[in-house]
């Protein structure tokens, strides 16, 4: 650091903390002074916090009003490049930059001592009486370079009683010492031989390698089972070898599982994992282990893209185009956007791999601002599946059954065979609806603008918009009527119900994320079914990501026309993309895939699209359609989220932004609404949205805060502005 980053005892300081004050305040920095970056507990009011040193004070108060910085914190300070990321992250999605920091310091007792553990080592002694059951215990201890174990663990793998090695104690043969709670991270070795790689995956890992050292954006675009994941973890051991750190972006954590095994088969050992699923133990233990360096590479969801890693070298977004990268509440951004910042800014490789890239990424690829390496075919003997429509027009099928004959005269051909099928519905529960046959009632949530989902399994019905739940009724809520209650429309446990009645023999398996309670039994779930633990697979939109199923040659799509539906901007792009990926899930191993899709509008331009499988010109058709709307990515949109317990509020307040537009139309933006938004009430609170489109170009943030600091909003009046808007609920 240069000198100017140090601040002298009594120094004027500007520190920022995650508490909702909207800017850094000045103190005076402690005895002994402080570098800028360091975390600091400070007083706010009557309580002590945590901030950062963000640098000099302003100067605007008294300095005989400040109140000095009470501690600094021993960790690391925060680097410069994570500051001016946390600044630029604030800035693009117009977020109070507290709420930003609180993103990189989300560890629960990060800056406690950790506790002590009492370990045992070899010691410099002998014992006064040899036995072969102490003989074990010196054995172990000399085996493994005299590293200390915890009693029981040692116990264990010499294969004796703890009292033995408490035994050893007297004699100095073995030695008992106070250790910090968190053990270090084992190493990763780059140096160990990876799989056997294709022709075409070695000249996509060459390619990589190229762009190493410093900040290069590269889509990795590769057919489902073309082995991307070997390739990238080889730009991961280029990494390594450099010094530097890594980290690997998943879309959900139950592929950490199986991507953690690869890993250690690779590297020798496993990465740190940063998800829901980690102990509030295991992240306070990875985030100070990101911070000195010692962790080398990291695996998790999009929150980890706020570690303080000290050198990172590598950033991997996989499955880029999946949307859980794009968080929908609070602080509202796009992690796969934000990861080429970060690696903008620490002069990092970044790649974004995907068999169905998003349109945003294909068009940078397209227009040339990231490299792109393509990998065309399935490595080694698995073929791309044959995919195929059953148009439904031409199907006779039972009421109240959703699998066409042709389907099912599949299924049973392949559980024949000793291979496992899959059946693909898109929604979870057993009906989306529950409607009244006496009065027409729809069973809504109390506090949502939403249907009730009944999820028979959890015999409750569920709203899929803030998780309000209640018992299924029996009688009718508006008419009181009982026994006309009926479920309309399938979710994936009715369609349970229907596997049961038609294959009664075959071993069955539900994916869906609401029926695992944890993260382990949903991966447990998932390793079940690699290892043929069930003939049929029945599962929602998890199931297109990225698992292997070696046994799987089959997959049934039952209405590949539920996401063509509606209005929203990347329908087509959402629908093409989830097909492919479920389709992709077959044949991964010799066995040749079929994929079966179920559709009454199989002339349909992207149904068509799907089948055809020239990828390339239904991104062009999108691009064209996209660029003539001057929408996204040829255009820039954001969303105004209004939200409150009154309704007329919220459109007063819409209304009043609509007429007042002057600095939008500096820019030659265009406003649209007021209007309810889709789920027009959440958790008891009316939404009412706007939306701007401008061009590309245009300087849209400054303009929005120009824009909305003209209205003054009530107490209980939220408004949310959300940058590049992927969701328009």
């Amino acid at each position: 650091m240069s000198g100017q980053d140090w601040f002298t005892d009594g120094a004027r300081v500007s520190v920022l903390t995650a508490e909702p004050v909207g800017r850094p305040l000045d103190y005076l920095a402690p005895e002994g002074g402080c570098w800028a970056g360091a975390f600091v507990m400070v007083p706010l009011g009557p309580r002590k916090v945590l901030g950062v040193v963000w640098g000099a004070g302003d100067g605007d108060f008294a300095a005989a009003k400040l109140r000095r910085v009470l501690q600094v914190m021993d960790v690391p300070p925060m680097k410069v490049e994570m500051r001016q990321f946390l600044m630029k992250m604030a800035s693009y999605t117009m977020t109070p930059l507290p709420q930003v920091l609180r993103l990189a310091t989300r560890a629960p007792g990060l800056f406690d001592a950790p506790g002590l553990r009492k370990i045992y080592r070899l010691g410099s002694g002998e014992p006064s009486r040899m036995t072969d059951a102490r003989a074990r215990v010196l054995e172990v201890l000399r085996d493994h370079g005299g590293a200390g174990f915890q009693l029981g663990e040692l116990a264990a793998l010499a294969g004796v009683t703890t009292s033995v090695v408490k035994g050893m104690l007297t004699s100095g043969a073995v030695v008992e010492a106070d250790v910090p709670r968190d053990a270090p991270f084992e190493r990763l070795d780059p140096s160990l031989p990876g799989k056997v790689l294709s022709e075409a995956q070695r000249a996509a890992v060459a390619r990589l390698e190229d762009g190493s050292g410093g900040f290069a954006p590269v889509l990795l675009k590769g057919v489902t089972g073309s082995g991307k994941t070997e390739v990238y973890l080889e730009a991961v051991a280029d990494c390594l070898r450099q010094g530097r750190q890594a980290l690997v972006l998943l879309p959900e954590i139950a592929l950490s599982s199986e991507f953690l095994a690869r890993v250690e088969a690779r590297f020798g050992a496993k990465p740190g994992e940063w998800h829901s699923g980690v102990t509030q133990t295991e992240r306070r233990r990875l985030w100070k282990a990101t911070a000195s360096g010692e962790v080398q590479m990291v695996a998790g969801a999009r929150s980890a893209l706020f570690l303080p890693f000290r050198d990172l070298g590598l950033i991997v977004v996989d499955e880029e185009h999946d949307t859980s990268y794009k968080q929908e509440e609070g602080v509202l951004y796009n992690a796969r956007d934000m990861a080429v910042l970060r690696a903008s800014l620490c002069g990092a490789q970044v790649v974004l791999a995907s068999a169905t890239p998003s349109l945003e990424t294909w068009a940078n690829a397209e227009a040339g601002k990231y490299a792109r390496v393509d990998l065309g075919a399935r490595f080694g003997a698995s073929k791309l599946p044959e995919m195929r429509p059953i148009d439904m027009r031409n199907e006779t099928i039972e009421s109240q059954h959703w699998i066409g004959p042709t389907l099912v005269g599949a299924v049973i051909d392949r559980v024949r065979r000793g291979e496992q099928a899959m059946l693909f519905l898109n929604r979870r529960g057993y009906a989306p609806v529950t409607i009244c046959r006496a009065c027409g009632h729809q069973i809504g949530c109390d506090h949502c603008d939403a249907r009730m989902v009944e999820h028979r399994f959890m015999k409750q019905l569920v709203c899929h918009q803030c998780g309000e739940t209640k018992p299924i009724p029996t009688q009718c809520p508006n008419c009181k009527v009982e026994g006309k209650l009926a479920p309309v429309g399938p979710g994936v446990e009715r369609l349970a119900e229907e596997v049961r009645e038609r294959f009664p023999d075959s071993r069955m398996a539900v994916l869906s994320s609401d029926l695992f309670t944890t993260a382990r039994a949903l991966k447990e779930a998932i390793s079940d079914i690699a290892n043929g633990g069930a003939d049929i697979i029945i599962g929602t939109q998890i199931v297109a990501k990225g698992h292997n199923f070696p046994k799987l040659s089959l997959v049934g799509v039952i209405d590949a026309d539920l996401g063509l539906q509606g209005s929203d901007l990347r329908a087509a792009e959402r629908t093409f993309q989830l097909m492919r990926q479920v389709a992709g899930r077959a044949g991964r191993a010799e066995t040749e895939g079929l994929a079966l899709l179920q559709t009454y509008q199989p002339e349909h331009p992207v149904i068509r699209a799907i089948l055809g499988g020239d990828e390339e010109a239904f991104w062009r058709a999108e691009a064209a359609q996209r660029q003539a709307q001057h929408v996204p990515p040829y255009g820039r949109m954001a969303g105004i989220i209004l939200s409150g317990p009154d309704l007329k509020p919220l459109f007063d307040i819409g209304e009043a932004l609509s007429r007042q537009s002057g600095p939008l139309r500096e820019i030659e933006a265009t406003v649209y609404g007021p209007a309810p938004a889709p789920v027009a009430r959440v958790r008891g609170r009316h939404r009412v949205r706007l939306l701007v489109k401008a061009d590309k170009r245009a300087p849209l943030q400054a303009a929005l805060a120009r824009w909305v600091a003209q209205v003054r909003l009530p107490n209980n009046v939220r408004l949310a502005i959300d940058i590049d808007p992927q969701s328009f609920m």
